[in-house]
């Protein structure tokens, strides 16, 4: 490296790092509905429509960057609008959560945000999107811990399609990486965390983001 190149590199030093390599993710943003109702606050929640990805799934309003917007938080803005019909007028950002990578290949922004109990009534839900909103007190999640289990991860170079054929995705035997990788590796294990509210699970990342919630509080 010549001294031009090293200068360089130090003035293309980011000064506010992000998450390496974003572009190979799903890039989302979500946001945390809070509404105070008879002193009470409650979060609301969406459950997915069947027919769509992870339909079925309870999860916060949100959805994927898309070039029009100017920033996770115009998307968050966006998505909760489209999905349910809230208008921007009738939410406050407060701030947001820490950026959550999420082992599915996403990164997820959260944006903590005060709902007029009034835009519940004006609510527009897209059926496409979204089968039914609830609405689950915050107090519920700090009385009623999540139960945790553990799933395992591992990396697979190569699977089998539906004739039984090898289908190599990484061809680890001709980079001549060591055998160890000729196989299935990792075995990380992972924790998730799930809530049961009358019937409804709610799981994956919308946990990870409740408890992270929590935290705070």
């Amino acid at each position: 490296m010549k001294k031009k190149e090293f200068k360089k590199l130090i003035n293309n030093l980011p000064k506010n790092p992000s998450v390496m390599a974003r572009d190979k993710y799903f890039n989302s943003a979500v946001i945390i509905p809070i509404i105070k109702i008879d002193k009470e606050y409650y979060i609301l929640f969406q459950k997915r429509a069947k027919h769509i990805r992870q339909g079925g799934d309870i999860c916060f309003p949100g959805g994927g960057y898309e070039e029009i917007d100017k920033s996770f938080k115009h998307t968050a803005l966006r998505e909760i609008k489209e999905e349910l019909g809230i208008e921007k007028k009738d939410i406050k950002i407060f701030g947001q959560l820490d950026t959550y990578v999420a082992p599915i290949g996403a990164v997820v922004e959260p944006f903590v945000a005060r709902v007029k109990k009034k835009a519940l009534k004006k609510m527009k839900i897209d059926k496409n999107e979204v089968e039914k909103t609830l609405l689950i007190p915050i107090k519920f999640f700090k009385e009623n811990p999540a139960v945790e289990y553990t799933l395992k991860y591992e990396v697979h170079p190569y699977t089998f399609d539906e004739n039984g054929e090898k289908v190599i995705h990484f061809p680890v035997e001709e980079l001549g990486l060591p055998e160890a990788y000729h196989k299935p590796w990792g075995h990380r294990k992972h924790k998730v965390w799930v809530y049961d509210y009358e019937g409804d699970i709610i799981w994956g990342l919308t946990a990870v983001i409740i408890n992270d919630l929590l935290k705070k509080i």
